[in-house]
């Protein structure tokens, strides 16, 4: 395995440092990747900067990794299907200039509108599935695959990540599996690692504090999972997301690519992404 960072991981050092700031610090901290997380700094996904970029990432010895957008296909782009994939085909289109070979959307946040019916994922399966296929397609022209997170609660447990993969059934489409994401769905991280392991396209390395949601409030810094338990950001390796036995899994099923940091903690970001760059190091040996 090799590992990368995402330039979320950074923080508030994206407005300090900047975009080619980050991949500096990615190549002094010793990484052999970068994942570029979508951003202000993509100004309006200019094809020229993106060529500039990679020319930038591979200048410092890093690899351009992949890329991360954002996607609804319920509700983005006004409910107008169509439209949410024509303005993803641009999102494509800026990554496959970045040089990296994989590029990540989300699917879904559920449904709006207030309804009580017809709210259920398998309602809205079929339409995630077009959508997902669609975007697909036209990624494998540009010799980029495309996969989906376990992230944002509707799209997160592993069996319905595992459902939307299936029903795209393309070789070019995946998982990006995300050992931490799971514990939001309040889903156990190595039983859900080992289910989506198969499917692996790209993994993001994250870890969160655990605390159950019959505890007092536990304050600033956490937030509620979808069954109420509180969650916070952790350096990989320090909280209780089993990121070790998540990697190994990951390792056991075959998967021998780009582990990419998406830190979220409360410490320093650069602080947190080195730490926990050493102990992803010592998990994958």
């Amino acid at each position: 395995m090799k590992i990368s960072v995402s330039s979320y991981s950074f923080g508030g050092y994206n407005d300090t440092l900047g975009i080619k700031g980050l991949i500096d610090k990615a190549a002094e901290l010793g990484f052999d990747g970068f994942e570029f997380c979508y951003g202000g700094w993509t100004n309006n996904f200019d094809l020229e900067l993106a060529k500039e970029l990679k020319e930038y990432t591979l200048s410092k010895g890093l690899e351009p990794d992949s890329a991360v957008t954002g996607a609804d296909f319920l509700n983005g782009s006004n409910g107008v299907l169509e439209d949410e994939i024509k303005r993803l085909y641009k999102e494509i289109d800026f990554a496959a200039a970045l040089g990296v070979k994989k590029m990540r959307h989300d699917t879904a946040y559920g449904f709006a509108g207030g309804r009580k019916y017809s709210i259920g994922f398998d309602d809205a399966l079929p339409r995630i599935i077009k959508g997902c296929s669609e975007v697909t397609k036209y990624a494998e022209q540009k010799g980029v695959k495309t996969m989906t997170e376990n992230h944002g609660f509707f799209a997160q447990d592993s069996c319905r990540v595992e459902k939307i993969i299936n029903g795209v059934a393309s070789p070019n489409f995946g998982a990006l599996v995300d050992i931490g994401n799971f514990m939001c769905a309040d889903e156990d991280p190595v039983k859900a690692v080992g289910i989506l392991a198969p499917y692996a396209i790209h993994v993001h390395a994250k870890d969160f504090f655990w605390k159950s949601g019959m505890d007092v409030n536990p304050g600033s810094g956490w937030f509620r999972t979808r069954a109420g338990n509180y969650l916070r950001g952790a350096i990989v390796g320090h909280g209780d997301g089993k990121a070790c036995q998540s990697l190994n899994i990951l390792k056991r099923a075959g998967y021998d690519d780009y582990v990419a940091i998406e830190f979220e903690g409360m410490e320093d970001n650069i602080k947190g992404i080195a730490l926990g760059l050493e102990n992803i190091k010592r998990f994958i040996g």
